[in-house]
C-alpha cells in the first residue's frame, strides 16, 4: 500500500501538495498537533476519558454544523439553530417523561426541525427576505417562547431507554460518534455527486447562472433549510440524551459555535464553496481547544475570543483567495 501511495506522489507531486494544503488536511493536522503539544505539557490531556469526552460531548455540534454548512454554501445563514436545538431537546425530553413511546420522543425533534426550518426557508426563498433577518426573528420567537412556556425548569426522571447518546453500536462505537461520522460522510457524498447537492453549490456560487441552467433557487433554498432542520433535530436528540436531566433553556452561544465550525471548516461565508468534512473537523478542533485551555490553566472563557479570531482569519483568507482568483 505504501508503495502505491509513494508512486502516486512521485507521479503527481502537485496533486499531493494541493491535497495536503486543503482545509480538511490542515484541520486534521491541527487536531493532531494540538493534542500532542498539550499532551506534552499535561499528559492528562491525552487520557482516554478526556479525549472521549471531547468527542462525545461535542458530536452534536458537529452534526448541526453539517446542516449549517449546507445553508452557508447556498449563500444563506441561520442564527436560530441554537434556539431551535434547545426547543427540540425540550420537546423530546417532555414527550419521554410524559409516557410517549421512546421512538416517538426520538423522531419528534427530527420532524419538528424539518418543519420549522422548511418554513423559514420558504419565507426566505419566496418572500425574498434576507436569511439573517428571518432567522433572527425565529431566534427570538423560539428563545422567548421556550422560557415563557417552561420557565427554564429541569426535565428529570427520563426513562432509561431514552438515552440514545449512551448506547454503543456493536458495543464498541458510541452512538454520537457513529452518527457524526455517518452524517458527515453521507452529506459529503450527496453534496458532491447528486444533482440536488450540486445545485446548492450552483445557487450559492451564482444564483443567476444557476437559474439559466434550469435550477430553481427557491426550491433549492427550501430543500437545504429542510435538510438543515433534519441535522438540527439529530443534534438536539444527541444533546437531550447525553445527560440524565435536560434544562429547558437555549444552550448559550451554541449558534456561534456551530457557525464557527462551518466557516473555519472551509465553507465560504459568501456561499458556493466548502465541504461538510471540514466543518466536522473544525467542530472537533474547537472542542479540543476548549478542553486544552483547561489543561494549560487558561480560563475556558477565552474560547469565545478564540472563536472570534478563527472566524476573522478564515473569512479574511477566503476573501483574499477570491480576489486572487478573480485577478488571475
Amino acid at each position: 500500500m505504501s508503495t502505491v501511495v509513494l508512486s502516486q506522489v512521485q507521479a503527481d507531486p502537485r496533486r499531493f501538495l494541493k491535497a495536503l494544503a486543503s482545509q480538511e488536511a490542515l484541520l486534521a493536522i491541527a487536531v493532531i498537533v494540538l493534542a500532542v503539544a498539550v499532551g506534552l505539557y499535561n499528559p492528562r490531556f491525552l487520557a482516554t476519558r478526556n479525549l472521549s469526552d471531547v468527542l462525545l460531548g461535542n458530536a452534536y455540534i458537529a452534526v448541526a454544523a453539517v446542516g449549517m454548512s449546507m445553508v452557508i454554501v447556498s449563500g444563506n445563514i441561520d442564527i436560530s439553530v441554537g434556539s431551535l436545538i434547545g426547543v427540540l431537546a425540550t420537546l423530546s425530553g417532555t414527550l419521554a417523561v410524559n409516557g410517549a413511546p421512546i421512538i416517538v420522543a426520538w423522531l419528534a425533534p427530527l420532524v419538528a426541525g424539518i418543519l420549522v426550518m422548511a418554513f423559514q426557508g420558504a419565507i426566505i426563498a419566496y418572500l425574498r427576505i434576507p436569511a439573517i433577518v428571518v432567522t433572527l426573528g425565529m431566534l427570538s420567537i423560539l428563545k422567548g417562547g421556550l422560557i415563557s412556556v417552561t420557565g427554564g425548569k429541569w426535565i428529570t426522571d427520563l426513562p432509561d431507554g431514552f438515552h440514545l447518546a449512551d448506547t454503543e453500536l456493536f458495543g464498541i462505537v458510541p452512538m454520537p460518534v457513529f452518527l457524526m461520522i455517518v452524517a458527515t460522510i453521507l452529506a459529503a457524498l450527496w453534496m458532491r455527486y447528486s444533482a440536488p447537492g450540486r445545485a446548492i453549490y450552483a445557487v450559492g456560487g451564482n444564483a443567476e447562472a444557476a437559474r439559466l441552467c434550469g435550477i430553481s433557487q427557491p426550491r433549492t433554498i427550501v430543500m437545504v433549510f429542510a435538510l438543515h432542520g433534519l441535522f438540527a433535530g439529530m443534534a438536539a436528540l444527541l444533546y437531550a440524551t447525553q445527560l440524565r436531566v435536560i434544562q429547558s433553556t437555549v444552550p448559550p452561544n451554541l449558534e456561534l459555535t456551530i457557525i464557527t465550525a462551518s466557516v473555519v471548516g472551509g465553507v465560504s461565508i459568501l456561499g458556493g464553496v466548502g465541504t461538510v468534512i471540514g466543518s466536522t473537523l473544525a467542530a472537533i478542533l474547537i472542542a479540543e481547544i476548549a478542553s486544552a485551555l483547561v489543561f494549560i490553566d487558561v480560563s475556558p472563557y477565552w474560547i469565545r475570543a478564540v472563536q472570534g479570531v478563527l472566524i476573522l482569519v478564515t473569512v479574511v483568507a477566503d476573501i483574499l483567495r477570491r480576489r486572487r482568483m478573480a485577478g488571475a
